[in-house]
């Protein structure tokens, strides 16, 4: 095990390793594509993990990642992000090379992407059913044939069906609300695929959100899943009721560099430029960031929500500590901050150390 002197993303293989197993059993059940998003850990050594449960296709966010995972072999990839016309070039480039799926939302955007395309690839229409951040809303078949008018102008392009992430699942406040929203944009999708299916016999349907990918048990006409965040989990995932604590794969190893007794506050190096500024409420109301493991001899043990991180500046976390919890933590040790969001503080952190200190490497950030 390697020395930690700095903040240091640490991931649990086993347990990546048994979440990746778990979605892809529910996907083989349940007859769906698992897609999967590989935006959590950005890493061709994790993406490599999934191999051994039959994953073969896979969903990115970016232009840029999928030359990263193109470059580590994956060839049949979901840019699922509403197609950026200006990086044409580069989409032509992976075009050539792999099997490639796009996302469209727009009618400017579908017709350049029929003018300019050079080599054949799959185009999905983005579908707002409730998040409200991207997508054409599911009511708006007018547009939407517009929309698929655009895309069969051209021969390379072949309309694949209609694509939602149904984000508003993060912020439910129940598990039934969970499925409420997932059930409600499945009925959505659903109407699409029927209304197109005469016209386009093999018009798919694919969903992506971890919430209801988890837990929902509804998935009578979908074709594939994309979850990504499953393969950590966070706190934000276990206070929605879709995972346990001890399904959380990452935690953020950061050093203790003072104590305020006064204020029953613990200063770690561990900031938002590690942890980002995703919060949750913790039991009494107040913002958290994290949850707070210690070392009792050889025993790891959580502390409860009176314990948590409290307040990030750039490189500083503080930690509000219960009083008869103060003593447990001295300068110079070493605490585990379990994350809100694991997607981000991966992203930040850039690149990752196994349980058993191996270095695992992330897309570079250029």
């Amino acid at each position: 095990m390697i020395e930690i002197t700095r903040p240091t993303l640490v991931v649990d293989k086993k347990k990546c390793l048994q979440n990746i197993e778990k979605m892809a059993n529910k996907a083989a059940d349940f007859k769906l594509r698992f897609r999967p998003h590989f935006k959590t850990h950005q890493s061709a050594k994790i993406g490599e993990w999934y191999r051994e449960y039959g994953v073969n296709a896979i969903t990115v966010s970016s232009v840029q990642m999928a030359e990263y995972f193109a470059g580590h072999g994956w060839d049949d990839i979901t840019i699922a992000f509403s197609l950026n016309i200006r990086e044409i070039k580069n989409i032509n480039r992976l075009a050539e090379k792999i099997k490639l799926q796009l996302l469209v939302e727009n009618t400017e955007a579908a017709e350049v992407l029929a003018e300019k395309i050079k080599y054949p690839v799959e185009v999905w229409i983005k579908i707002d059913t409730g998040y409200n951040r991207t997508g054409i809303i599911s009511s708006n078949s007018y547009y939407i044939e517009s929309v698929v008018n655009k895309i069969t102008q051209s021969s390379k392009l072949t309309f694949k069906g209609f694509l939602t992430h149904t984000g508003h699942t993060y912020y439910a406040s129940s598990t039934d609300e969970i499925f409420s929203r997932h059930f409600d944009a499945l009925l959505k999708l659903r109407s699409l695929k029927q209304q197109y299916r005469f016209k386009f016999p093999d018009v798919e349907i694919s969903m992506g959100d971890t919430p209801a990918a988890s837990i929902a048990t509804s998935f009578d006409g979908v074709d594939e899943i994309r979850p990504g965040n499953f393969v950590f989990y966070d706190l934000m995932q276990h206070s929605l009721g879709v995972c346990r604590l001890t399904d959380i794969a990452v935690k953020v190893v950061c050093p203790v560099v003072a104590k305020h007794l006064l204020r029953n506050e613990v200063i770690i190096h561990g900031g938002a430029v590690h942890f980002s500024k995703d919060e949750i409420i913790n039991i009494d109301g107040k913002a958290m960031y994290g949850r707070i493991i210690i070392h009792k001899g050889e025993e790891k043990v959580m502390l409860d929500q009176m314990n948590y991180l409290s307040k990030l500046s750039q490189e500083h976390g503080t930690l509000k500590v219960a009083h008869n919890q103060f003593h447990n933590f001295e300068i110079g040790d070493l605490v585990e901050i379990v994350p809100v969001h694991s997607c981000l503080t991966a992203n930040l952190m850039g690149h990752m150390r196994a349980t058993d200190g191996e270095l695992i490497e992330m897309m570079p950030k250029y």
